[in-house]
C-alpha cells in the first residue's frame, strides 16, 4: 500500500495530513495530467455536519485508481510507493487532485 500524504485539510477524513478512511479512490478515467484527477472519497468537513472521521489516521492506505493512463495504475490499484492528494481549500472532490499522477509514455 502506498504511503499517503493528503493536504486536503477540509476533508472529514484528514487528520494531520493522514487519512482515516482506510481506502480512497482516485478518479480521472481520461486524465492526461494531475489536474484532471480527483479523490472521489473526499467529504467536506462542515461546521454542522461531521467534524472528524471515526477511523484512525494511517500513513499507509489502499488506493483505488480509475486514472487509466497513470503509470502507477495496476489493475485499478495504485502501485506508487508514495502518493500525494492535494486540495488544501477544497469544498468538493473535484477541487482535489492526485499529485502523484504520471502519464504513461506513448
Amino acid at each position: 500500500m502506498p504511503v499517503l500524504n493528503c493536504s486536503a485539510r477540509t476533508c472529514v477524513y484528514n487528520k494531520d495530513n493522514l487519512c482515516s478512511k482506510g481506502d480512497i479512490m482516485v478518479e480521472g478515467a481520461g486524465a492526461r495530467t494531475a489536474d484532471q484527477t480527483c479523490c472521489s472519497s473526499f467529504k467536506e468537513r462542515t461546521v454542522d455536519g461531521m467534524k472528524d472521521s471515526c477511523g484512525s489516521p494511517s500513513e499507509h492506505i489502499d488506493v483505488g485508481c480509475q486514472a487509466c493512463d497513470c503509470t502507477y495504475n495496476e489493475e485499478k490499484r495504485c502501485s506508487a510507493r508514495e502518493i500525494h492528494i492535494s486540495g488544501s481549500h477544497a469544498c468538493c472532490c473535484t477541487e482535489t487532485e492526485c499529485g502523484s499522477f504520471r502519464s504513461k509514455e506513448r
